[in-house]
């Protein structure tokens, strides 16, 4: 089958290949791959920034997002059926959805929601379930809440404006005078304008801030918290927790710890908190995310939609930074290229 695969790491590690179809284990759904979201983490995994703690076995087939229909099923599988439309963010070390197929294991498979079409789908799973483990599992967000999000019109962003507005949070974000629109329509309740304003002077008392951009915008982030308050950012530097969650040895640990003494420290000083976030796979969550998503609770926002053999420029777009709002999509449909 036509996949793009990782031959060797760095900017330049990643390449149009043909492997062979996935092999199908007992507890696998073999899925046809209709679209398939790009994500940061995409390059990210390519540059190999985690393979220290996440070994994959060169050359392995790119890819965290996947929309597709169900070809076959392994003996143990329960709840899918040959024909069923799906949508998954496969587990770490069985990524794989930029190609024509893909194994995944049940847990991490959902119905597609139904009044999403297929390319809407895959835009879907791993920011939804960013989203879902930042706000539900880690900041417990109650109504009332102060949440700032940063880089409000990306991919992430603008999903997690949507689900803290659900929850009944008071949300503010950042973003460019010409996202201030889109982010207002999902439900962004203050708007700052980074090109005009620095958020650190306009804000303050917040409870939770969810960092996606890092460094000197991290550390300002922490001073807008209220005591107790909650920082988290999804690039790091990482902490012990993710060594743990990756099921790393105990020394990886005390290595995230050193790289994050600084902003550790920092928090500390300042009264509040801070931890790295990296999502994991979830079909059940997916499921709950789906039924939001049919209620018109959650939509998807996509930038620009490419055609499947051109993924590496789709790759391309987003690492550039050339991506308006939301995310960008491969799809296996050739007429559906919008870029």
């Amino acid at each position: 089958m036509k996949a793009f695969v990782v031959e060797k790491y760095g900017k330049d590690g990643a390449r149009a290949a043909e492997v062979p179809e996935p092999t199908v284990g007992d507890r696998d759904v073999l899925v046809r791959v209709s679209a398939a979201g790009v994500n940061p983490l995409d390059k990210m995994v390519r540059n190999g920034e985690f393979k220290l703690l996440l070994k994959y076995k060169l050359p392995f087939v790119l890819g965290h997002d996947v929309a597709g229909v169900v070809t076959r099923v392994g003996s143990a599988v329960r709840g899918f059926e040959v024909g069923d439309e799906v949508y998954a963010r496969p587990r770490d070390l069985r990524i794989g959805s930029f190609a024509e197929f893909i194994a995944i294991d049940m847990d991490d498979v959902a119905p597609k929601p139904a009044t999403l079409t297929l390319r809407e789908a895959a835009a879907v799973p791993l920011v939804a379930l960013a989203a879902w483990q930042v706000l539900v599992d880690r900041a417990h967000v109650q109504p009332g809440q102060k949440v700032l999000i940063h880089a409000g019109a990306g991919g992430l962003g603008s999903t997690v404006i949507q689900l803290a507005k659900h929850l009944g949070a008071t949300v503010a974000t950042t973003a460019n005078t010409d996202s201030e629109k889109l982010v207002r329509s999902l439900g962004a309740d203050i708007v700052v304008d980074y090109t005009r304003e620095d958020f650190s002077q306009v804000l303050s008392g917040y409870d939770l801030v969810l960092d996606s951009l890092g460094g000197a915008n991290l550390e300002k982030s922490l001073t807008v918290l209220k005591p107790g308050g909650l920082a988290i950012s999804v690039v790091g530097p990482p902490d012990a927790g993710f060594a743990k969650q990756v099921g790393a040895p105990s020394f990886m640990g005390l290595i995230m710890n050193t790289l994050s003494r600084k902003v550790r420290k920092q928090a500390k000083a300042l009264g509040v908190r801070y931890e790295f976030f990296f999502m994991r796979a979830n079909g059940s969550q997916l499921r709950e995310l789906g039924a939001l998503y049919d209620s018109g609770q959650l939509r998807p926002v996509i930038d620009s939609t490419f055609p499947f053999d051109r993924t590496l420029e789709a790759m391309a777009h987003v690492e550039q930074g050339r991506t308006r709002a939301g995310k960008v999509v491969v799809s296996m449909v050739p007429d559906d290229d919008n870029d």
